[in-house]
């Protein structure tokens, strides 16, 4: 367990390459950029070509994710999308976002404190939450509110008020980004220079004013006041790390015995988040019976997950536009199930993560749920996932139990499939149900045969058609339990 953990915890992945022109047979690029070609160092262009962008980049990110490998990296992604939220479709260009989802990759195992500065002057977020537009005779409290309030300390009594708000949203006074640079800068013109004092929560501390490009330099007086308050902004983190990976409910137990112990750990290593995410990983409360398998899956799992465990590839051979097109399919399923890449629903995130009493139970309702059936119900089928006119997203069946242990025994493909494909193990009464789908009710011998037929026939489409049939059901049948949307 400790060699697993470390190694998709301390793994390297290499940085992908970026997204790419798919769009030019629908929408000549106006800014000359060629089909194939990256469009993430080329001028705005228009709002059509942006929306295509868009599309490309939700693409890119799920590819990106479907072809990591061995790594935590993506899934830390969605943790801190879903903490320093942005929102594409209120910023409105797709290379801000693309810039942002790379800052999120740099950090995302790294060093809390450092994130939140280079999330506070990254281009995307300034226009999110106004601080392009936050200057010294009109400051702006978007985002002096929601450092605190979202990013780094929390809400609630005994903690910063609104006159520190005020303060915060002067400091940062004068930063500005660069649409043409995809980058920040320091307008310090723009910056209020004056002395800034807050409440006994910061120890009444007093950021000096500081004129001229040194101006900048108060972002770093802000950050050191703020993770002076050390316990509360790491506990505050370590619940959201506790709650995206483990489990909702922190009561005095938890809150005394493993979340302090967390946060601990991210002090001592100077808020750096691998080993807090070891000392989580290799913990025995997250092996617990009670700590396993009780979360619904959030739709980027679920999807995206399914087609991991299923072996469905999306060969590149099938040329730029069907194999983006086919990953953009599976950003578009996120969002019809309210999980939409690149578009929280607000800049608290995804409600699942915070909305008391329901938290995960908000993933399912009456309209996410018969989609979550139907994609995988269609995975089974001739038909598929309609992607183009030559395309679509289906299951190799016959592939797929051709990659488990023994798939000639009805018993142990039965086992492999709920191992894999299920969060929690069946009742033998169960699984014998499913395992006469496989032999049509018959003794174990029809199904051993079958498949023996199948191997030792190649190209026979008789022997094929049985064998992928029965599988077809039995997989339909076994996906539509609820203990598939378990995590």
């Amino acid at each position: 367990m400790s060699q697993a953990v470390d190694l998709i915890v301390n793994s390297n992945p290499a940085v992908p390459a970026p997204p790419i022109n798919y769009y030019e047979s629908i929408y000549p690029d106006p800014t000359g950029v060629p089909l194939g070609a990256t469009w993430v160092n080329a001028p705005y262009g228009d709002g059509t070509v942006n929306y295509y962008r868009y599309l490309s980049t939700e693409a890119w990110w799920m590819k990106n994710i479907l072809n990591q490998g061995l790594s935590i990296q993506e899934k830390m992604m969605v943790f801190w999308h879903n903490h320093f939220v942005c929102e594409e479709n209120v910023v409105g260009d797709s290379r801000l976002l693309y810039d942002y989802i790379n800052l999120i990759r740099t950090n995302a195992l790294g060093n809390f404190k450092t994130f939140v500065k280079a999330i506070t002057k990254n281009p995307m977020m300034l226009f999110y939450l106004n601080g392009h537009y936050n200057i010294k005779n009109s400051p702006d409290e978007n985002y002096a509110r929601e450092v605190q309030e979202l990013f780094t300390v929390g809400k609630g009594a005994n903690l910063w008020n609104e006159d520190d708000v005020k303060a915060v949203a002067k400091v940062l006074t004068g930063f500005r980004a660069d649409t043409v640079n995809i980058t920040y800068y320091f307008d310090s013109n723009k910056h209020e220079s004056g002395n800034k004092t807050f409440s006994s929560f910061y120890n009444n501390t007093v950021i000096t004013g500081q004129a001229g490009a040194a101006g900048e330099n108060e972002l770093d007086d802000l950050l050191n006041m703020i993770f002076a308050q050390d316990q509360t902004v790491a506990k505050y983190i370590c619940r959201k790390i506790y709650r995206f990976f483990v489990y909702y409910n922190i009561d005095a137990n938890i809150e005394s015995t493993i979340i302090t112990g967390l946060a601990n750990t991210l002090i001592s290593n100077n808020w750096n988040i691998k080993p807090v995410l070891l000392q989580l990983f290799k913990s025995d409360h997250f092996y617990d019976s009670t700590s396993m398998d009780c979360l619904i899956t959030n739709p980027m799992d679920y999807y995206l997950g399914m087609m991991k465990a299923l072996r469905i590839n999306i060969n590149p051979a099938i040329g730029v536009v069907d194999e983006t097109k086919a990953y953009y399919r599976l950003a578009i399923l996120c969002e019809e199930a309210a999980m939409s890449p690149g578009n929280p629903p607000s800049v608290a995130g995804w409600p699942s993560y915070y909305q008391e009493p329901q938290f995960h139970e908000m993933w399912i309702n009456s309209d996410t749920l018969p989609k979550r059936m139907r994609y995988t119900d269609a995975l089974f089928t001739n038909s598929g996932i309609y992607i183009s006119g030559t395309y679509k997203l289906l299951c190799d069946v016959l592939y797929f139990a051709s990659t488990l242990s023994n798939p000639s025994d009805p018993d142990v493909l039965i086992n492999d499939c709920v191992r894999y494909l299920l969060a929690l193990d069946l009742t033998q009464t169960s699984k014998d149900y499913y395992k006469n789908i496989l032999t049509n009710n018959n003794a174990n011998s029809y199904w051993t045969q079958a498949w023996n037929d199948y191997i030792n026939n190649p190209g026979n489409a008789t022997y094929e058609n049985i064998v992928k049939s029965r599988l077809r059901l039995m997989l339909t049948k076994l996906l539509q339990l609820a203990e598939h949307h378990l995590i």
